[in-house]
């Protein structure tokens, strides 16, 4: 062997070494190899192989090595060349490790003809040496008794993994030896039968019946699996048909057949089949039978859910649907059907996001197979012409034959948009296909696929086009175009209502003393002209915007297009045309005016009859009666365009009045604002300006002077059209918060909010969990009556108390609370013999001893009664230790010292019936009694020795005597008639002599729990301490009380899935990455350590360790992995989501365990997660799926994400985990690859195992990849409903108690539609990191829960959001699924679930009785890039389909409210800001051009200042009601006033406006460069703990362009402002106008650095200028990334200006920052009055002049080497007469030194303009060879704008407290919660202080 052979043979042993040693990732076995590439592992033998061998490697290695090598030579047959990926390593490995127990043999020589012989032989001592043939019989007996313990699982996971070797041992003997002996073919045949449950199966061991699944023995199960069976009317299966032999033939196996489908899929559909009918059939009540009958009720439900969507096409396109008539269709057919529907959505891929195109594909499928239903044998369909003709294992023919065309032309389509930069009108999108078969034309695709279609021309790839244009088939009823114009098109009805109320209402301002005048009434006619121009404009859009569509579009619609562009353009003209004429009338009675007011009448009048008809709900029905005629059908028509989707989107009547009130209320307010503030108050100062003719302009003014003073009139009224625009969002915002607020109070959200409520209300929450979250009891009576009600209460409270134990062990396990807290916070069962109810401790602790002293303090047994009566808990503690210590003892003692205790108890009984009890009891001597008694019972607690024994006598001795000398008085002891036996027994030394040991467990509790009632002397008002588990069980309680669906029991209940889609998060934090310090010293395990120190306490004591142990003391395994999962499980990791998710099953078991337990055991949960029942069960209700996408790699990649996610499925059982595997494999001499979705769960070694692999058509990644990651694996959940999960997301056990109720909300009436949606509330646990969380979380939480109430329910609009909903899954698999994946347009994806929804007349509701946890970004960095993800994909909402056809079709108060609540946010938010640039604008244009001084001088606008102030309030009212109103309204509601108020004023001093203030910037820049630009694309925001300093550069790069920019430039017009236009105001009146601005300003310059941890500490700012002015003149080059160099990141940032309406806009809006030059040079001294243009033209000369000194300075050095001293010759000349030019300049001219300043002030943003044009048309300069000297300008412009920043922040590093103050602002949070944040800034670093 060669020495590189060598080597690398080395390098592959060191690696597997590595890959089987795995550290304690998941304490797996050693393993012979880690991972079977993936080319490979099509032959699943060779992993079983090489599992076997890894399992007997210590027994017998010669036979380890046999296997290896019989591995190595599939491996070898299947890919000799090891072309495949990762083939060449593995074989080496594995050639090694062959080798290695070749080395390690005995000496001599090896036999290979021996192996078959050693095999044998090994075969038989493998089986004595495990007792095969006992095994299945313990473990059956074992099962049978019921036992549910370690020992059951232990014997199972033996079973299954003997019996796994011993099958691979059989199927490799048999491939050896030509001859097996009969004897052990025999065995080895009977062990294969033994092992079926090691076959892989997912729920239901359906192709191989396993008796230890429980699932398989329930009756709907069997029943649903019955019903599946080949029917008499199918057509034979030929004989050579492969079934497996543990069941019979179905009709699955039929469509397998003739249609060709996988094999894998078809098992996968035959699962999911059966588990919808059976959990249909469950709940039917049906009572069981002995042979299981599927009823016809619920395969005709799941027939006609499934195929709902099918027979709306039908009914649409107007076509006969498969089967002509629904009702004459039998079960068998209709199962069929159902079938067929399901192994093609199954194998679509990606054609499941074209849910129409499925359709017409089952359509065609089913009339083929009708053909073949004729026949007496099955043949194969002619579409699909399987190539194997037995319909083979691997047969792909309807993958290859169906969806492969479809999804060859939707692939070349997607890879056409050029990764996203290509405009969405060039390609064809999901959207765009699928609406094709909304159309009969989709039928000219014919069946066979008529692949000739133009439909199926691909489109030539863009990199191959020389032009970069080429001929492609046209979008379809739909184009994208990139235009702002889209706002107006989707939403013109809401702009139409705006300008015409904006008209009516300046109409009234301006004639409000002459109403009733024929002018007023004229002025008032003139909305009919607004009215219809307006419709004419939107007619004009919808024909420009359908450029792009009309080839494909359908004929009807293009013609509706043009019909209503020639009617809205002839209705304009000549209604416009009659009101001209009408004014020129002389009179009102003219036939002119008379004529226009008919046509508007009736106009109007028909405009109002059709929205009625049309838009309201009750007007519904009438208007599909009308639809016979067809004059009212064509004006239908011609008024809303019918899409298949978007109809029928109305509310039944009284919803609709509802949000109709809401809006009047909204509008009410708003119109009156806009009247009486903003329109009324203007219209004097217009009238004087307009009548001004002789203003004197400073300026060459060619616009303003002579046509009214336009301009002037536009900067006063320009600030106050965008507010009127934008201030409606505003009134929203204040109304849906108070009525959020009520709705929630009204829910009775927030009535526990403390301990304190908790303690008061716990008696109650037995019953209340009863009635909310509780099958009904038969037994459980409502009778009044007191025992009733005592017994009842009983009853209740032996049923609650498994529920609240098990929430209480959780907190315990999530080390939220102390072993102490969770003894204090246990109930006990309350099923034992005592009649009153057992609270827990931390309600009676300390409440004995406070008894005893108010019964000594008191005079009378009255007072003793009323005091203890005053505290519910103290009399449930005496009476429950009153009876309790009876039964103790009487159950204790014997004889005479039992009937000691009986007469005893008759006197106090006596003595209270006699009120004498102060009389008869020395009551001040208690505490000798209570001191007594506890020293008996901590003697009984124990166990019993003699020893105890003796001490137990003892302590009873010394009761004896302190009863009968102390306590009884002397007349009480002259009552007992057997003292004379008492005493006799007491001087023979007889009493208490024979004690009954408390050894029954009940009477052991009743004995601990006593002695913890006397002995626990501290009050648990605080119990528990931790905040998280306060909150946690504060909600829950809290949920009891609200209006929750009474549940069915778990086997009624709807079942339902749990969807995780992962890319490559973190799954489990390493030791390495959890002790590795970052920059400042800290570790991620340190900053847990230091925010959570209380659960790091309650952690170490649960793995038995010291509380100051430090994790450097952890030294075993187990312990290192359960700190990585402490870890993982306080950061938004996947582990914390899994656990979270699998709290479902739990809860699913102990429910479903209660629920099958009858009498008293119904309340004893021990043991329920070993109930096979319970868990079979659980999995027939709920699946898990995280779908990992890249797994596959990660494995083959060895990456520790691959080793984790293992850990994760060993760890929970139910955990499914679905990737897409590549695959590549030589296929005729050429590498190819295939792509297949897998499903994968824990074997019995721990390792993964294959369930299903289904081969897709390509690559499934063609957009968006998230809702791909999604589409892929959703074939493999389950259910009813599905709740998408992100990762970063948990939920508790408490709540998912509550699941089950959650379901009915899909049967409960919601409106017209039953859900399809069911919204959740979050929690976001992140809050409590640091001040930005806390807004984050603020913000978060107002929104999810206030904000989505309030758009539930009255609204009718709330969407999806990406949060934790539950989807109505049949609803949405059917009908494209739960998100979009078109590149770009579907950025957010989430979103889009929703509005597909509610166009296919679904319903969105909110339910915040449950809760799930979010995790949320906690630096600003994170923060901003969320915020502009989210802007940029509502950037591109805006461009949609959906958002087009929703702001078409819904009602207009609806569609008022979908505006508002998705894109109208967004718009509102970028008109604030462009409020500001306005208003700032329109000062400086009265400033610079004189105006302003001229009226101030006339007085004409002399409530100008206080109007201008009313503005700039309005802006800052506007940041503060987006944040504060909502907030504030929802800490009220949840926290209560006092603490409300206390929180809203610390947000205020931690500087959330400021916050608030930037993120406003963030979504103002990327929604608008999004909508203009393009651009958007995901954000990698990252999840991990920030505490790290930002340095400044990145901080730099990440807002120069959003924030910065925009902020120096409202700051050049506000000193502007004050330089020009503040003259005579005074200070003042310039801080009122102005003082929003400036904190606008300051707040997108700074909040970065003050929001940046340590952003104020010298050494750090000295060490950010080093780094900032490095990454500023590094000049870069090829491959050079913008975070190592300025010219890469400035590149970088122009690089979403691509198309030419792009570039002119981006010139247009740049255009602005000439207006300072031009204004600012007609103010200078030196041009005295002169306003002629020339004056312009002079300082255009000087800016040239300024240009090329800047370009003699910045000359290159490269260029100038060899001329150096000429060029600083030159460069020193021209300094010096520059210089000397000034100085001239101001001694000899009118030039003064202000004018220079004022001169720099003009010159600054000239030059940002010129470069902001250049870098626009940035092709041409580089063609133009200009293109460095551009280059330079922007660099200098960084530079100074870096430098003014900069210079602020190290101003304030030099005073330390500056850097205090941030660290207490940032880390107040923390502060409050006793933590010490400066120790975390510094690390743990001993030195850190030097």
């Amino acid at each position: 062997m060669s020495r590189a052979e060598s080597s690398w043979e080395r390098l592959v042993n060191a690696a597997l070494r590595r890959d089987r040693t795995g550290g304690v990732a998941g304490g797996n076995q050693s393993s012979i190899v880690g991972y079977v590439p993936s080319s490979l592992s099509n032959n699943r033998d060779i992993d079983a192989i090489l599992r076997a061998a890894d399992e007997i490697q210590d027994e017998d290695p010669n036979i380890a090595r046999i296997l290896c090598e019989h591995g190595y030579s599939l491996a070898q047959n299947l890919d000799p060349n090891s072309e495949g990926r990762g083939v060449l390593q593995f074989k080496t490995g594995l050639m090694s490790v062959i080798k290695q127990k070749l080395a390690k043999r005995e000496v001599g020589t090896i036999d290979r003809s021996q192996d078959i012989l050693r095999l044998q032989e090994f075969y038989r001592l493998y089986r004595e040496k495990n007792n095969v043939d006992t095994l299945k019989e313990e473990e059956k007996q074992l099962r049978e008794s019921g036992a549910f313990t370690d020992e059951l699982e232990r014997k199972t996971v033996k079973r299954k993994r003997v019996f796994a070797t011993l099958k691979v041992l059989g199927s490799v003997l048999e491939q050896l030896a030509k001859e097996i002996p009969e004897e052990l073919k025999h065995v080895i045949d009977s062990d294969a039968a033994m092992s079926e449950d090691t076959i892989a199966y997912n729920i239901i061991p359906l192709d191989a019946p396993v008796t230890t699944n429980a699932t398989t023995t329930f009756p709907e199960v069997q029943a649903a699996v019955a019903a599946l069976k080949y029917f008499p009317g199918l057509p034979k299966l030929p004989p050579d048909f492969p079934i497996p032999a543990t069941r019979t033939a179905d009709m699955l196996d039929f469509l397998h057949y003739i249609f060709g489908f996988q094999k894998d899929s078809v098992s996968n559909q035959r699962e999911h089949i059966v588990l919808l009918l059976a959990n249909e059939q469950s709940r039917l009540n049906i009572p069981e039978e002995t042979e299981p009958k599927l009823d016809d009720a619920a395969v005709r439900k799941v027939f006609l859910k499934s195929l709902e969507n099918y027979i709306k096409w039908c009914d649409y396109l107007c076509i006969q649907p498969a089967w002509s008539n629904l009702e004459a269709i039998n079960g068998d057919k209709k199962l069929l059907f159902l079938s067929l529907y399901f192994l093609i959505w199954g194998e679509a891929a990606n054609i499941r996001f074209l849910p129409e195109c499925l359709c017409y594909i089952f359509h065609h499928m089913v009339r083929e197979m009708d053909e073949i239903l004729r026949q007496q044998v099955a043949r194969p369909a002619e579409s699909c012409m399987p190539v194997d003709s037995r319909g083979s294992d691997d047969g792909v023919s309807f993958l290859d034959h169906v969806i492969a065309p479809l999804y060859g032309v939707v692939s070349a389509e997607a890879f056409n948009n050029d990764n996203g930069r290509a405009p969405h009108s060039a390609w064809r999108n999901y959207d765009d296909f699928n609406e094709y078969f909304w159309s009969l034309h989709s039928f000219e695709l014919g069946w066979p696929w008529r692949t000739s279609s133009s439909f199926f021309q691909k489109p030539i790839p863009r990199k191959k086009l020389k032009t970069g244009r080429a001929k492609h088939r046209g979008k379809t009823s739909f184009v994208e175009h990139r235009t702002f114009l889209h706002l107006y098109h989707s939403f013109h009805r809401l702009w139409i209502f705006l300008a015409m109320m904006f008209q009516a209402l300046a109409i009234i301002a301006f004639n409000k003393d002459d109403l009733t005048s024929r002018k007023t009434l004229l002025q008032i006619l003139s909305l009919g002209p607004t009215f219809v121009v307006m419709k004419f404009s939107e007619s004009v859009l919808e024909v420009i915007m359908m450029y792009g569509a009309y080839s494909t579009t359908r004929r009807l619609a293009v013609s509706r297009i043009f019909l209503r562009f020639i009617w809205f353009g002839l209705a304009s003209v000549f209604i416009s045309f009659l009101y001209v004429k009408s004014l020129k009338a002389p009179n009102s009675d003219s036939p002119i005016v008379q004529l226009y007011l008919i046509v508007i009448a009736i106009y109007g009048g028909v405009q109002f009859f059709f929205s009625i008809l049309m838009r309201i709900p009750t007007c519904h029905n009438i208007a599909n009666k009308c639809d016979r005629w067809p004059v009212i059908r064509f004006f239908k028509w011609m008024r809303q365009e019918r899409h298949y989707v978007g109809r029928g989107m109305y509310e039944r009547t009284s919803d609709f009045i509802k949000y109709l009130l809401f809006w009047l209320v909204v509008l009410s307010a708003k119109f009156s604002f806009a009247y009486f503030l903003q329109i009324k108050p203007l219209v004097g100062p217009t009238r004087m300006i307009v009548k001004q003719n002789n203003i004197p302009y400073s300026w060459h003014d060619f616009v303003s002077r002579k046509n009214y003073n336009a301009l002037t009139v536009a900067s006063l009224w320009a600030p106050v059209v965008a507010i009127y625009l934008l201030d409606i969002h505003i009134f929203y915002t204040i109304f849906s918060a108070f009525l959020g607020f009520l709705l929630g109070a009204r829910d009775r959200l927030g009535e526990i909010r403390s301990l304190e409520a908790i303690h008061k209300l716990f008696e109650e929450f037995p019953g209340a969990f009863m009635r909310a979250l509780h099958v009904p009891l038969t037994n459980r009576t409502s009778d009044t009556s007191h025992q009733t009600v005592d017994k009842k209460n009983k009853v209740d409270a032996a049923h609650f108390a498994p529920f609240w134990n098990q929430i209480i062990k959780s907190l315990r396990e999530e080390d939220y609370i102390t072993d102490f807290e969770m003894e204090l916070l246990l109930m006990p069962k309350n099923s034992g013999r005592l009649e009153l109810v057992q609270w827990p401790l931390f309600l009676l602790s300390s409440k004995i001893l406070l008894a005893k002293e108010i019964a000594a303090e008191s005079n009378s047994q009255e007072e003793i009664l009323e005091r203890i009566e005053r505290d519910d808990y103290m009399k449930y503690a005496v009476e429950e230790v009153y009876h309790t210590l009876k039964l103790v003892l009487t159950e204790t003692l014997e004889a005479e010292g039992r009937l000691w205790v009986e007469r005893i108890y008759e006197d106090i009984q006596t003595s209270l019936k006699e009120r004498n009890i102060h009389h008869d009891f020395q009551l001040n001597k208690l505490s000798l009694v209570i001191t007594r008694v506890t020293a008996l019972l901590g003697i009984l607690k124990e166990n019993e020795t003699p020893e105890h024994a003796k001490g137990a006598i003892k302590a009873l001795q010394d009761l004896y005597d302190v009863m009968r000398l102390d306590i009884l008085t002397f007349n009480m002891r002259g009552h007992y008639e057997t003292w004379n036996l008492l005493t006799q027994a007491w001087n023979e030394g007889r009493l208490f002599t024979k004690l009954k040991w408390p050894k029954d467990p009940e009477l052991k509790a009743l004995v601990k729990r006593l002695y913890s009632l006397f002995t626990i002397k501290d009050s648990a008002a605080h119990v528990p301490r931790n905040l998280e588990a306060r909150r946690r069980l504060q909600f829950f309680t809290n949920s009891l009380f609200m209006d929750v669906p009474p549940p069915k029991s778990v086997r009624k209940m709807l079942s339902f899935s749990v969807f995780t889609p992962y890319y490559s998060e973190v799954v489990l934090y390493s030791m390495a990455e959890l002790t590795k310090r970052n920059e400042d010293g800290i570790s991620i395990l340190f900053y847990l350590q230091k925010i959570y120190p209380d659960e790091w306490k309650n952690f170490l004591a649960r793995i038995g360790r010291d509380e100051n142990a430090l994790e450097g003391d952890l030294d075993n395994e187990r312990d290192i992995l359960e700190l990585r999962f402490w870890a993982s499980y306080r950061g938004q990791t996947l582990a914390r989501t899994v656990r979270g998710m699998m709290y479902y099953r739990k809860a699913l078991m102990l429910q479903s365990y209660l629920e099958r337990k009858a009498g008293n055991d119904a309340t004893d949960a021990e043991g329920f997660e070993l109930s096979p029942e319970a868990r079979a069960q659980a999995d027939l209700k709920f699946t898990y799926v995280v779908t990992c996408q890249i797994y596959g790699r990660q494995k083959e990649d060895q990456k520790p994400e691959a080793v984790d996610i293992a850990l994760l499925m060993q760890r929970n059982e139910a955990l499914r985990i679905a990737y897409i595997d590549v695959v590549d494999s030589p296929k005729e001499g050429k590498s190819h690859t295939e792509y297949y979705s897998k499903l994968v769960k824990a074997d019995i070694s721990g390792k993964d195992k294959e369930i299903y692999s289904i081969k897709l058509p390509g690559d499934p990644k063609l957009g968006e990849g998230k809702p791909e990651n999604q589409n892929h694996a959703i074939v493999f959940t389950r259910g009813n409903a599905i709740q998408t999960i992100d990762m970063n997301q948990d939920n508790y056990f408490e709540e998912a108690l509550k699941m089950r109720n959650l379901l009915e909300e899909f049967d409960r009436d919601h409106g017209i539609r039953p859900p399809t949606i069911l919204g959740v509330r979050e929690h976001v646990f992140t809050g409590s990191v640091s001040s930005l969380a806390s807004f984050m979380s603020n913000q978060e939480t107002s929104f999810v829960t206030l904000g989505q109430r309030v758009l539930a329910k009255p609204l009718k609009i709330r969407m999806h959001y990406g949060h934790p909903d539950v989807f109505d899954r049949v609803f949405h698999i059917t009908r494209g699924g739960i998100s979009k994946a078109s590149r770009v347009i579907n950025i957010s994806e989430d979103i889009f679930a929703g509005f597909n929804t509610t166009l296919r007349q679904g319903n969105v509701t909110h339910h915040e009785y449950i809760q799930v946890g979010k995790g949320r970004d906690v630096g600003l960095n994170q923060i901003a890039l969320f915020e502009g993800k989210v802007a940029g994909g509502n950037g591109e909402q805006v461009l949609s389909r959906d958002v087009y056809r929703l702001g078409q079709l819904l009602d207009f108060f609806r569609m008022m409210s979908f505006f508002f609540t998705t894109v109208g946010f967004y718009l509102c938010t970028m008109l604030t800001v462009l409020t500001v640039y306005i208003f700032l604008y329109g000062r400086a244009y009265l400033a610079l051009s004189g105006v302003g001084a001229t009226i101030r001088e006339r007085a004409i606008l002399l409530d100008d200042t206080a109007l201008s102030a009313a503005l700039n309030a309005q802006f800052l009212f506007q940041i503060g009601v987006f944040t504060a109103v909502p907030m504030v309204l929802g800490f009220i509601l949840e926290q209560g006033f006092l603490q409300a108020i206390v929180s809203f004023i610390t947000m205020q001093f931690q500087l959330c406006t400021v916050f608030f203030t930037f993120s406003l910037g963030t979504r103002t820049h990327y929604f608008g460069r999004t909508i203009l630009h393009g651009g958007a694309r995901y954000q990698a925001t990252g999840r991990g703990f920030v505490v790290k300093h930002i340095k400044f550069s990145e901080n730099y790069r990440l807002y120069s362009r959003s924030h910065f920019v925009k902020a120096m430039e409202v700051i050049l017009l506000l000193v502007v402002y004050l330089a020009y236009g503040n003259d005579e105001a005074g200070a003042v009146s310039y801080i009122l106008l102005t003082v929003s601005s400036w904190f606008l300003a300051v707040s997108w310059l700074f909040a970065p650095y003050l929001f940046n941890p340590a952003g104020f500490e010298w050494q750090k700012v000295v060490e950010d200028f080093k780094e900032w002015t490095n990454w500023l003149f590094y000049r870069g080059g090829i491959g050079v990334k913008g975070a190592e160099s300025w010219e890469a990141w400035w590149e970088e940032e122009l690089s979403h200006i691509r198309t030419l309406s792009g570039r002119i806009m981006e010139t247009i809006l740049s255009l602005r920052f000439f207006i300072f030059q031009y204004g600012i040079v007609y103010k200078l001294k030196l041009q005295g009055s002169d306003t002629s243009f020339a004056v312009y033209g002079w300082s255009w000369v000087a800016f040239a002049m300024i240009i090329v000194l800047f370009k003699v300075f910045t000359f290159s050095q490269k260029i100038s080497v060899n001329f150096q001293l000429l060029l600083r010759f030159i460069q020193g000349l021209s300094l010096l007469m520059a210089l000397a030019g000034i100085i001239v300049a101001v001694v000899l001219t009118p030039l003064s030194v202000t004018d220079i300043f004022a001169c720099v002030l003009a010159f600054i943003p000239t030059g940002w303009g010129i470069l902001s044009i250049a870098c626009a048309w940035k092709p041409v300069l580089k063609r133009m060879g200009m293109w460095k000297s551009i280059r330079s300008l922007a660099r200098l412009y960084d530079a100074l704008m870096g430098m003014l920043i900069f210079l602020p922040v190290a101003l304030c590093s030099w005073f330390p407290f500056v850097s205090t103050f941030q660290t207490r602002m940032m880390f107040n949070q923390a502060f409050s919660r006793g933590l010490e944040i400066s120790l975390i800034l510094a690390g743990d670093n001993p030195n850190s202080g030097l």
